[in-house]
């Protein structure tokens, strides 16, 4: 499986470095494609830890055991919103699975593990995670 991880990011400096780094260390093969929405911060710059130095540019980094890791960088040469970054990131993508991933620390990488499990199950098409539920639960019909 090739999981697919969409980073919008908009004026975020001081977390981007750290998330892609957590994001790397997820047992999984990855792409990150990481969606500057315009930025005025150096966030883009930040990203030169990684070897990227340009929009467009494909960098390949080792991750935790034998995961591979593609990085995509795509820029908007101004603010779009979150939601254009999303659309833009999600079509850049080739991988099985696809996971948002926001830049600024909310949510753990290290719970990719337990959202994804429904899916590699086959018990689900789509899982969305909620910091106020806190345990897996079967969506019922009636609901929808």
């Amino acid at each position: 499986m090739l999981l697919s991880v969409v980073i919008p990011a908009f004026n975020e400096r001081n977390t981007i470095a750290e998330i892609v780094r957590r994001v790397i260390a997820a047992p999984y093969d990855k792409e990150i494609v990481i969606v500057d929405d315009g930025s005025t911060d150096g966030t883009v710059a930040e990203l030169r830890t990684f070897g990227i130095e340009k929009p467009g540019q494909v960098v390949s980094i080792d991750g935790s055991g034998a995961a591979r890791n593609e990085i995509l960088l795509l820029c908007h040469t101004e603010n779009q919103g979150k939601g254009a970054a999303v659309r833009n990131g999600i079509a850049a993508t080739r991988g099985d699975v696809i996971l948002i991933q926001d830049a600024d620390l909310e949510y753990d990488p290290s719970d990719y593990p337990r959202l994804l499990q429904p899916i590699l199950d086959g018990r689900a098409d789509v899982v969305y995670g909620s910091r106020f539920t806190g345990s897996p639960r079967r969506v019922l019909l009636f609901w929808h």
